[in-house]
């Protein structure tokens, strides 16, 4: 659709003009600081960051209403730029410009209800978000396309050259980093860590092949990040990881695609996702808070994350109800096939301690819960779900097992609809289904497979022929004839298929 075909009231607004006004603000010492360079902690206090917008009230000048007919109109144009996360430039990037945006078909990753079967089986009304259809495949493409169009809007002012991207990573990570930064050679080159041993096959291959230089060292995630933070401090390289609080902007875009999904109506809405490294869970919840306190949505929906009984620290520092007593202490992880959650001390804590509580204050009530799960329930999970024709990760597993969870202890009501977060494509952890299906799981990840969900191929050779094709070597006539139907008949019978012209 052309802009000219557009209503003339909302022909101004199809094309972001907000003078955003945006700065780094320390969540410990409260100091602010220009983002005219790359700064991931505070320089008095070591404490992480938050980018904010100065200007964010002139925000509130546009009725939600308005806002709402923005975005759905957007919806509709033509324009790279706007067709992924920066669909809400506004809320997003306000200071980057459009030549400056990197899109790789990142975002606006599906809702898909579960079947009826799988509804009645959980008891409640849900839907997993697909965020595995993104570029890399994983909800990490959000971050990436943010931190990487930043960083190319440095590139293209002169305020950066020669960059050398790094993260540590337990997979995903690696893959939208290597895969961004790819997109801006020469100008950009990406080195990713990885602790050894501890990363599928599929991801690491996905960071190999983007080029980046790649990194195992031992040890798991939290080893491989105090590295990276080391190379941050003392060299000059851009960091990629969660600590860097333009990621936490692009992540913000999950919050505002469901909101639009929903027709902007989240009354009854839960939001539930793992919390690995705290970055996403912190990003949702600011990308809610904004679109509540412009009008855009009428209340804020329920969040509930999810950690796994190998990696909890997040929940475990929920435990204690009085928030004066509370206090962080980092877990020793134990091995998990939530790979991504595998993180015994998030870098995104104090975000999500910041931000439970102004999300909490913002409604009057408690809207954000935590729970974990066993690694058993996350695995059942995972192919309980694909059994049901979803795609959903071990992740995926994961946030359905904590909606179980939820529901068990009350945190769900009845009339509530879920949303899932499904963070990567379920291809890139086959090898835990496989692992699952062979009853090969080492004891240390807790798992004893149900034979109910065990699935494997059945090879058939019928004992009555002798002659069967090979590659190269194919049969021809009778023997051919023979083979095809000695192969159906042992297949039916298995299958106990009734004789029969066809349907």
């Amino acid at each position: 659709m052309k802009p000219h075909e557009f209503p003339e009231d909302i022909r101004p607004y199809l094309q972001p003009s907000h003078a955003g006004k945006l700065i780094y603000r320390c969540l410990g010492c409260k100091r602010e600081f220009g983002i005219d360079r790359l700064v991931y902690v505070c320089p008095s206090c070591g404490q992480v960051l938050l980018i904010c917008d100065q200007n964010f009230s002139s925000l509130k000048d546009i009725s939600g209403t308005l806002w709402r007919r923005i975005f759905d109109y957007r919806r509709m144009l033509n324009v790279p730029a706007l067709k992924g996360i920066y669909r809400y430039h506004e809320f997003i990037g306000p200071i980057i410009p459009f030549e400056a945006v990197i899109y790789l078909g990142e975002g606006h990753t599906p809702m898909v209800e579960a079947n009826l079967a799988l509804q009645k089986k959980i008891g409640v009304r849900f839907f997993f978000k697909n965020d595995g259809q993104n570029p890399s495949a994983s909800f990490k493409d959000r971050g990436m396309a943010s931190a990487l169009s930043y960083i190319n809007f440095m590139v293209q002012k002169g305020h950066l050259s020669d960059v050398l991207a790094i993260c540590a990573s337990t997979g995903d990570t690696s893959a939208a980093a290597a895969l961004y930064a790819s997109y801006l050679q020469p100008r950009v080159k990406s080195a990713v860590l990885l602790p050894h041993k501890k990363v599928t096959p599929q991801q690491l291959s996905q960071s190999l092949g983007s080029g980046a230089m790649v990194f195992e060292i031992p040890g798991v995630f939290d080893d491989c990040m105090k590295v990276v933070e080391a190379l941050s401090e003392s060299y000059n390289v851009a960091l990629l990881n969660s600590k860097n609080a333009w990621r936490i902007l692009g992540q913000e875009s999950y919050s505002y695609e469901i909101a639009q999904d929903l027709e902007y109506d989240l009354s009854n809405t839960v939001v539930v996702l793992p919390i690995g490294n705290a970055g996403n869970i912190t990003a949702v919840m600011s990308g809610f808070l904004k679109f509540f306190e412009t009008g855009i949505i009428g209340t804020l929906p329920k969040i509930i994350g999810v950690q796994s009984e190998h990696a909890n620290p997040v929940y475990r520092y929920y435990l204690e109800p009085d928030a004066d007593k509370r206090k962080f202490v980092p877990v020793t992880v134990k091995s998990s096939v939530a790979q991504a959650a595998m993180i015994g001390n998030p870098v995104s804590m104090p975000r999500v301690i910041h931000l439970v509580k102004h999300y909490n204050e913002s409604d009057g009530r408690r809207k954000v819960f935590f729970v974990d799960v066993s690694e058993q329930n996350i695995m059942d999970c995972q192919i309980t779900a694909n059994r049901n024709g979803h795609i959903a990760c071990t992740h995926g597993g994961e946030s359905l097992a904590g909606l179980l969870t939820a529901k068990e202890r009350g945190i769900i009501d009845p009339q509530d609809i879920a949303i899932l977060d499904s963070t990567a494509h379920a291809l890139k952890f086959s090898g835990f289904q496989e692992m699952y299906f062979s009853q090969q799981f080492p004891p240390d990840y807790n798992i004893s497979p149900n034979q109910d969900l065990i699935n494997a191929p059945v090879y058939i050779h019928p004992q009555n022929i002798d002659k069967v094709p090979v590659p190269g070597k194919p049969l021809t006539g009778e023997h051919f004839k023979r083979f095809v139907e000695e192969v159906a008949k042992e297949i039916a019978t298995m299958l106990e298929l009734k004789k029969g012209s066809g349907l």
